[in-house]
């Protein structure tokens, strides 16, 4: 009697603990297109990391804030451009990270490199390590964006490998 009651025990765990992984896998990703100052950009990039890899794509940190006119101005170019839009969201999970003065994320920035100017970018292997630390200046034409320069950006740092 003793035994089969822990048996029943111990599957009730076992199931309860498959339930609880398969609910978290099948958890839609929210991705963060906003700058703001409330959100946990460590837990961002945890969740980000999960779809990264469920997904096979690398990861890019947006930062910059909503004062930055340049990071309005990437965002209005991407958006422009359907075909490089496709590109960026087909092969990177893009994670807006916020900097500014309500919020300067220093504690979580400070495990990357300087940043020169803003909009920054920094990619990220689909394991959350850095692999690139992109001034986003050099991909600038004029008062906007080079798009054969932004597109051999991404070109250069997608995933090589398709699992």
């Amino acid at each position: 009697m003793k035994i089969n009651i822990f048996i029943m025990l111990l599957l009730s765990a076992v199931i309860c603990r498959n339930l609880d992984a398969q609910e978290k896998n099948n958890k839609v990703y929210e991705a963060v297109t906003k700058f703001d100052p409330s959100r946990n950009p460590g837990q961002d990039v945890k969740e980000a990391v999960v779809e990264a890899e469920r997904s096979n794509r690398r990861i890019i940190l947006d930062v910059g804030g909503n004062w930055c006119i340049w990071c309005h101005r990437i965002d209005s170019f991407i958006e422009e451009n359907k075909d490089l839009s496709e590109l960026l969201h087909s092969k990177f999970i893009v994670v807006k990270v916020n900097f500014s003065p309500e919020n300067k994320n220093e504690k979580f920035l400070s495990r990357y490199p300087k940043i020169p100017g803003y909009p920054h970018f920094f990619v990220l292997e689909e394991d959350g390590k850095l692999i690139h630390s992109q001034d986003t200046g050099k991909l600038e034409k004029g008062k906007g964006y080079d798009k054969a320069k932004f597109i051999a950006f991404l070109k250069k740092w997608e995933p090589k490998k398709n699992k």
